[in-house]
């Protein structure tokens, strides 16, 4: 990337009512000077310019965070109508002069004006790089530049509220108030090894050690809550399972009101996948409707309960549909075999017909909650939905005020940190001389370190960015 161009690129949505055009860079003042007219240079019906001379430096006298009104020109055409925001460096969200322009949001005239743009000298924006710069520019570390598009990326008020506290520092606070004690026990360390007149080692061990063990509970605290933190940011993976025929598809249709999957009176029907989002206040459940479980000798049913069982594996909560109007059967145990260790909920649909399964016949096979349910007259419906958002608001999928990792590059570089404090707390336990867990401490202080980007390659880096979306 060249760090010293100006950048230009479509920060909005195409096709709303406002289209917005950002510019980044020692050249965007310039480049936007040029194409920029107030309204007396251009003729009453806005179409053309009038034989005027201009000042092309009109945003370098102009001071900064003002807005002007204005058209952008091509040549002695105007391109549109416009206004346009000024930010000078450093006050920008790139630490560069940034300008932003405000056109009419139809897709042509927003390319249009991103073409006279790189006409003048810009050049188009990589992915994610104006976001990139106002990191390497130190406006921002990695972390928080990864919360930027989980911002984006959200889909409720918890993934929200979790990626505004990330992006205010939360995650970075957490990880470099742990690495600064490991930085200063390194710094004694280093100190008495130089200079052991001075500094008694053998009087800080314990100390170290107590030090070295509350940061090994921090981070394991960290990875316990990931899996918190991930539904909270991504939503609840919520798998619907349940032998064919016992109303899978319907419950889904239900969930989503609308005829979603196809719903008939003949066994296995679904045979692959379907995936939806459904909100329930504020809980994200990434719905998965999968193909009913049963032997079968149809190769591509087989293909569908593989798939189903893949699914199962993976889930955060399991719906199991049981059809209450017949016993169980061995399909049914089958069923509960493959989910008797997740977490989740039995819905005793077809309740409203001949029951011929009892809740204690489930118990004794499966201890989760069962609820009584009926697809056709939606019986039982709230209380599927209350106990869900129940579940994942004081049960096992608890969600609080704590910080939360949310993306698996943090969990892993948060785990080999675990593991290189682990091998300090062995070495300081067995007697070995300090410069042996000196070189663990400090491996744990760069793997902490690519949280934030500090110890971060340019490989990660560029990876990271290469998944921003464009113009931010």
């Amino acid at each position: 990337m060249e760090s010293d161009s100006t950048i230009a690129g479509i920060a909005s949505g195409m096709g709303g009512g406002i289209g917005i055009i950002r510019i980044s860079g020692s050249k965007s003042l310039e480049i936007v000077g040029k194409i920029f007219r107030t309204r007396k240079f251009v003729d009453k019906n806005g179409e053309k310019l009038k034989n005027i001379e201009w000042d092309n430096d009109y945003f370098v006298k102009k001071q900064t965070h003002t807005i002007s009104y204005g058209f952008i020109t091509d040549g002695s055409s105007v391109v549109d109508e416009v206004i346009v925001l000024l930010m000078k460096a450093p006050n920008s969200y790139t630490r560069e002069d940034v300008i932003e322009i405000d056109a009419h949001g139809g897709p042509f005239v927003v390319k249009k004006i991103l073409e006279v743009l790189l006409k003048n000298g810009a050049r188009l924006a990589e992915p994610g790089e104006f976001t990139k710069r106002a990191f390497l520019n130190g406006r921002i570390d990695l972390s928080q530049a990864e919360a930027v598009m989980k911002i984006i990326a959200s889909k409720s008020n918890f993934a929200l509220d979790s990626a505004v506290k990330q992006l205010e520092g939360s995650v970075s606070s957490y990880i470099e108030d742990i690495r600064q004690e490991l930085l200063h026990n390194l710094g004694f360390i280093e100190a008495a090894l130089d200079d052991p007149e001075h500094y008694n080692l053998d009087e800080h061990r314990d100390d170290i050690l107590k030090d070295i063990e509350n940061e090994i509970n921090k981070l394991n605290a960290l990875i316990m809550r990931f899996n918190d933190g991930r539904m909270k940011s991504e939503g609840i993976n919520t798998v619907i399972v349940g032998k064919p025929n016992a109303g899978k598809s319907s419950l889904m249709n239900l969930l989503l009101d609308e005829e979603r999957a196809i719903v008939t009176n003949v066994a296995g029907t679904t045979r692959d996948i379907i995936e939806e989002t459904v909100y329930l206040d504020n809980i994200v459940l990434n719905l998965v409707d999968t193909a009913g479980i049963h032997e079968t000798n149809d190769l591509v049913e087989n293909i569908g309960v593989d798939k189903a069982i893949t699914y199962i594996e993976k889930a955060d909560f399991i719906i199991y549909v049981v059809d209450a109007s017949v016993p169980l059967e061995q399909a049914d145990r089958q069923i509960i075999n493959l989910i008797k260790n997740k977490t989740g909920v039995v819905l005793m649909n077809k309740s409203d017909l001949n029951v011929k399964l009892s809740e204690k016949d489930i118990k004794n096979k499966l201890n989760w909650d069962c609820i009584e349910f009926s697809n056709e007259t939606k019986q039982g419906l709230r209380n599927l939905s209350e106990y869900i958002k129940n579940s994942f608001l004081h049960g096992d999928i608890t969600f609080n005020d704590q910080v939360y990792l949310t993306s698996i590059r943090h969990k892993e570089a948060v785990e080999d940190a675990v593991r290189s404090l682990i091998q300090v707390r062995d070495t300081i336990n067995l007697g070995m001389p300090e410069d042996f867990f000196t070189i663990d401490m400090m491996d744990a202080y760069r793997k902490l370190g690519l949280i934030n980007g500090e110890t971060a390659s340019e490989d990660l880096v560029n990876k990271i960015f290469k998944d921003f979306c464009m113009g931010k």
